[in-house]
């Protein structure tokens, strides 16, 4: 799974005004990047999970997800805004870095699972955080996630 997350699946320097903004920005990219044919279904999932709670984690990351039969495969788009976003989190913090993962229904109980507790564990390393901040490298960020999500 070493390259699981694309540099072309990282987008940095992105001007979105709100949280449904970046989600739509999400589901579009998902479309051009064939891991859908229906970009409107994609955002309804993203939309249908951020209002069960809060994706939003701590120190500006948020994890919105979306599983869907519209997703043909699981995928991770990162999304890193210029300007903090106002986001339901756990630290009741804005959020400019959404680390998204998309599932297809019929992996939800395997591969959901995995990405989100692996993407969970990065966002609790300080050296993963601060890579995500320092740079806009998309390659460097995509290898960092790779990394987390290899790791038993």
């Amino acid at each position: 799974m070493s390259d699981f997350v694309k540099e072309d699946n990282v987008f940095v320097n992105q001007d979105a005004e709100s949280r449904e903004a970046v989600l739509r920005f999400i589901a579009d990219r998902a479309a051009e990047l064939g891991i859908t044919d229906d970009a409107d279904a994609v955002y309804e999932a993203f939309l249908a999970r951020e209002d069960m709670g809060e994706t939003g984690m701590t120190d500006g990351f948020a994890v919105p997800h979306a599983k869907t039969d519209a997703i043909k495969r699981a995928a991770v788009i990162v999304v890193k805004n210029n300007r903090a976003l106002e986001w339901p989190s756990f630290d009741d913090k804005p959020v400019d870095v959404a680390i998204s993962l998309l599932v297809p229904d019929g992996e939800a109980g395997t591969t959901h699972i995995k990405l989100l507790s692996k993407t969970a564990v990065l966002l609790m390393r300080e050296e993963f955080k601060s890579l995500v901040r320092s740079t806009d490298d998309r390659k460097a960020i995509a290898d960092a996630i790779n990394a987390g999500i290899e790791e038993d």
